[in-house]
């Protein structure tokens, strides 16, 4: 609605923008109703003495086991891969870390989750860092 690009709802052809206007507010009213009925309910619960979260997820261990999960998929990851391969090339040839992140992103390489590169995932990419491809 807020792009003004006309358009039909095909569960609701009739519907006109007034319409659409009415079901979005209720929809908005409906999520903030939500959310606030979900914050009081946790803020009961923990009131009553009930720990929230999982402690078991906060150990040295968790973070380790996250960690390389990350890793494994950031080395499994095609796009890291190529843009590893290029990063180290050019590295090789003295650019800094900026310009590598400015080529990567300008030859439309992008990160593992569809991102643009900065110097610092360049960094990670890169062998020498000690952990490549986090």
């Amino acid at each position: 609605m807020e792009s003004h690009v006309r358009f039909k709802a095909v569960d609701l052809p009739a519907a006109d923008e007034f319409t659409l206007h009415i079901l979005a507010a209720v929809a908005q009213k409906e999520a903030t109703a939500i959310s606030t009925r979900t914050r009081d309910a946790l803020a009961a619960k923990k009131a009553r003495g009930f720990q929230l979260g999982t402690p078991a997820n906060l150990t040295q261990v968790s973070r380790d086991k996250a960690l390389d999960s990350l890793q494994r998929n950031a080395q499994q990851s095609l796009a890291n891969r190529q843009a590893a391969q290029l990063a180290g090339l050019l590295r090789a040839n003295g650019m800094s870390l900026r310009a590598i992140a400015a080529r990567l992103n300008e030859s439309g390489y992008r990160t593992r989750r569809g991102k643009t590169f900065h110097p610092m995932g360049v960094q990670r990419l890169l062998p020498e860092a000690g952990r490549a491809f986090f």
